[in-house]
């Protein structure tokens, strides 16, 4: 929120969060910019995206609310900036693809870091300088699961039942909320989802595969597969985990990662070649202003985030069925395993859908 109302070409006008201790310093924050006091204070986020005078929306939820969120804004006809990792199912990704389409919207996903910290990596590998990919290898964190706590009171200032919204009732606890909820399997993917969004992401846009999806997904077995490994179309290989950095990539000529070679000394300007990046001013922030101004699709446009978190997703589901997938990058759909397609989706509380 602080990076867009930095820009001298936007105003702020509502804040929302079920908790009134951090709504109170995002209204605080946004009336200093604006120079008064008139920045609308909501607990709903259904009163704030219905009204006719916002042009956009920024989502910076827990996961388990992204999809109810945004879908909702892009219904009232907003456009939406949506934080990191954009969905906490393949299925809710998909319903937000569809809606943004549906309605004409302009809808970034918030991973800054695809192109921010990675760029290095994308000139190596889209150049060729590393030769044909052969590996990849991404570091980030596990799958989330189970994390059921005990109960405590609810602080006065907090509605837990809306901060619980679409996601299974369960007692407050204060390591739910507001630092620790990504463990828990009924609000976040994990490490997987979360930084996963940015280097899965960041490894994806490398080798170019970012509109598309493996067609296998293998988990560790002892055997075969040592570490979560995903396998494309094109013979590349991913794993989760390995390698020496973020992001480090193998080719027939080299390899390289997100900070250069293990041998730092070795590394060299990457060839400076075009790559599809940010438009307009202002990083990824400022190419979503450009793209409402313009209506062009933003770097992370969500069909691109989508894509990214169904490769995060499906590792979840390896790892918590603790068998391999194949799965249709086309279709969208596990192939002949119903009991894993299941996962593609959570049941939603009532009274919450979208």
């Amino acid at each position: 929120m602080r990076n867009f109302i930095g820009f001298g070409n936007v105003q702020g006008l509502a804040v929302c969060d079920v908790d009134k201790k951090f709504a109170l310093q995002a209204k605080n924050l946004v009336d200093q910019k604006n120079g008064n006091k008139d920045c609308a204070l909501y607990s709903d986020f259904r009163e704030l995206v219905a009204r006719p005078d916002l042009d956009a929306v920024f989502c910076g939820t827990p996961d388990h609310w992204h999809a109810s969120i945004t879908i909702e804004a892009m219904r009232h006809g907003k456009d939406v900036f949506c934080e990191k990792p954009e969905s906490l199912t393949i299925r809710e990704g998909q319903q937000m693809l569809a809606t943004a389409r549906r309605y004409g919207r302009v809808f970034s996903g918030g991973s800054q870091r695809v192109w921010g910290d990675y760029h290095y990596l994308h000139r190596m590998v889209r150049s060729g300088a590393l030769g044909e990919v052969k590996e990849v290898f991404v570091n980030v964190g596990g799958p989330s699961n189970e994390m059921i706590l005990p109960a405590m009171p609810v602080p006065e200032e907090l509605d837990w039942n809306l901060w619980l919204g679409p996601a299974p009732w369960r007692p407050y606890n204060k390591s739910y909320h507001p630092a620790h909820w990504r463990g828990c399997r009924d609000f976040s993917g994990g490490g997987m989802t979360d930084w996963g969004a940015h280097c899965f992401g960041g490894a994806l846009f490398a080798c170019n595969l970012h509109e598309t999806g493996p067609v296998e997904i293998h988990p560790p077995n002892g055997k075969d597969y040592d570490k979560l490994t995903y396998i494309f179309a094109n013979g590349i290989r991913m794993y989760h985990g390995g390698g020496w950095d973020r992001i480090a990539v193998k080719g027939t000529e080299g390899e390289s990662s997100e900070r250069g070679p293990r041998d730092q000394s070795r590394r060299k300007e990457p060839p400076n070649i075009q790559i599809p990046s940010y438009k307009g001013k202002g990083d990824i922030f400022g190419d979503f202003l450009h793209c409402v101004r313009t209506r062009e699709r933003p770097f992370r446009d969500i069909q691109v985030a989508h894509r990214t978190l169904i490769v995060c997703h499906l590792g979840n589901i390896a790892y918590w069925l603790g068998r391999p997938l194949k799965w249709d990058p086309v279709k969208e759909e596990i192939v002949g395993d119903p009991e894993a397609n299941r996962w593609l989706d959570r049941p939603k509380r009532a009274p919450w859908r979208v």
